[in-house]
């Protein structure tokens, strides 16, 4: 900014009063964030609920039975921070009995393709040569996986891990990517949704936050989703809420003491 005009005040510094200022925008948000959220409603009975709902849930990630799903629901929910130990221990034994040829792969799509997804979102190294098995002779994803809807879906997901070079995940992601925009029409909720918003943004390319405010409501709305793990993660949400809330309203209050648009880094990138 250029000091012409500018006019010193009596302890030497540029008086504020003649300064340029940047002709900034209205600043969308008004005073919003600037009162303080109200008081977040959770009696003791109900924070010590939320303590004992952790721990059960912490409970099940050592029990391997349907491990896969209950991961994968930990994450969408975004309640996975709480656990992170507990799901990498389990992530190693399902990458040594899996991948390292222990037992004989016969799972279906929608379990290969959970097991690929969340051992390579957690760093593991599994090969692509997996879904081979659900191709024909001549190379070809079979037909009788376009009803697999759920398969296709998570398929679909996984195939955005790819590396460079897997031909085979970039076919797969255009082949469930077609029968996933006719299925979406075809299917009821909540299964629909969650083809819409695989869609519109896949996990990959998605915020936690943001996948667990939808998430929530798309496995409230699955019959086999786990009343434990959907409270746990409903009251998290709230907590977390209200906690970004406090952190907005004091970053507000010590950007409005500098006399800055809080909107200033709208304008600036």
């Amino acid at each position: 900014m250029s000091s012409e005009n500018l006019v010193p005040s009596q302890d030497g510094n540029l008086s504020k009063d003649n300064r340029h200022l940047a002709n900034f925008i209205p600043d969308v948000w008004g005073d919003t964030f600037l009162a303080p959220p109200p008081e977040l409603d959770m009696d003791d009975i109900t924070q010590l609920e939320y303590e004992e709902l952790k721990e059960q849930v912490r409970r099940m990630l050592v029990n391997p039975s349907q491990i896969l799903d209950l991961i994968d629901a930990v994450q969408r929910l975004g309640v996975a921070y709480h656990f992170e130990k507990e799901i990498e221990d389990a992530l190693q034994i399902i990458y040594h009995h899996h991948c390292n040829h222990v037992q004989v792969d016969d799972d279906d799509l929608y379990t290969t393709a959970v097991r690929f997804r969340l051992l390579r979102e957690h760093g593991f190294n599994v090969d692509c040569e997996t879904f081979n098995k659900f191709k024909d002779e001549e190379g070809e994803f079979k037909e009788s996986l376009i009803s697999d809807v759920k398969g296709m879906l998570e398929l679909y997901e996984a195939a955005h891990f790819l590396l460079h070079g897997e031909n085979k995940l970039e076919e797969a992601l255009s082949f469930t990517k077609f029968h996933l925009k006719l299925a979406e029409t075809e299917v009821d909720y909540p299964l629909s949704t969650q083809i819409a918003n695989a869609l519109n943004r896949p996990l990959r390319k998605s915020l936690p936050r943001l996948v667990a405010k939808s998430f929530i409501s798309i496995y409230e709305g699955y019959g086999t989703h786990d009343k434990k793990l959907l409270k746990f993660a409903k009251l998290d949400f709230k907590i977390l809420q209200h906690l970004h809330r406090k952190e907005i309203h004091e970053l507000s209050r010590w950007w409005k003491d500098l006399d800055v648009p809080t909107n200033f880094f709208l304008c600036t990138r």
